[in-house]
């Protein structure tokens, strides 16, 4: 049966792949490659009620791989179908738009923002709340797209090109500088360092043809395609 057509970055289109989410070769396994490379930057809680909160966590992908650190993991979306196959996966799930969080200022230990800048008009907006919810001393990790024209070829156009399920996920036009990124981030005392990531291509050719088994995420030298991020907010 043929998707809905929808405009670019609808957040129906999320509903419409709700049964991707987790199924093995899915459209959706970059996603999980990313958050499995994203909780690398997660250190284990550093006390009893450390909260975790997931900007974005869609099916929740990000649980697996930070079970063992200790949080509460709660997770923030705006697509039901999501939150309840996060909450399925062990997340607190809270029905909220990313630029008004429903929490007290420095109540999370650690703030995620995986693959979520890219898709929201107002980044400064969600940086400073992300910003805002976060305790000092806490963290801030993200990945995103960076808005450069290589960019747009590779993880907008041949990415939907190869994997068309995908596509109209992205507005290019919403795609994330990193240097603006990190400008924001230290207006509201977050010095976030960044560093480009990608695929291991070896691997990532192997999926392309089999559909199975993970692909590695691995640090490149250049920031003009994927990005990771992290951060700790200064003490007041």
């Amino acid at each position: 049966m043929p998707l809905p057509r929808r405009t670019r970055n609808d957040p129906g289109q999320y509903d419409d792949l709700a049964g991707e989410w987790w199924r093995p070769g899915s459209p959706f396994s970059m996603l999980y490659w990313l958050a499995r490379a994203r909780a690398r930057l997660i250190p284990p809680a550093e006390r009893a009620g450390a909260i975790l909160v997931d900007l974005g966590c869609g099916g929740g992908l990000l649980a697996p791989h930070v079970a063992d650190k200790g949080y509460t993991h709660i997770g923030v979306d705006l697509v039901v179908s999501g939150l309840e196959q996060a909450a399925a996966h062990g997340i607190a799930p809270v029905l909220a738009d990313v630029r008004r969080l429903p929490f007290a200022d420095a109540s999370a230990d650690v703030v995620s923002a995986g693959e979520i800048l890219e898709h929201v008009p107002d980044v400064p907006g969600v940086v400073a709340e992300a910003c805002r919810i976060l305790r000092p001393g806490g963290w801030l990790v993200l990945d995103t797209i960076a808005d450069t024209a290589l960019a747009r070829l590779v993880a907008v156009r041949l990415a939907e090109t190869v994997i068309p399920a995908v596509r109209g996920l992205h507005d290019p036009a919403l795609l994330v500088d990193p240097q603006r990124l990190q400008v924001e981030c230290a207006r509201h005392g977050v010095p976030l360092k960044v560093r480009g990531i990608r695929p291991a291509l070896p691997a990532l050719v192997r999926w392309l043809v089999t559909r199975r088994s993970a692909v590695p995420i691995v640090p490149t030298f250049s920031t003009a395609i994927l990005y990771q991020g992290r951060g700790r907010k200064e003490s007041q």
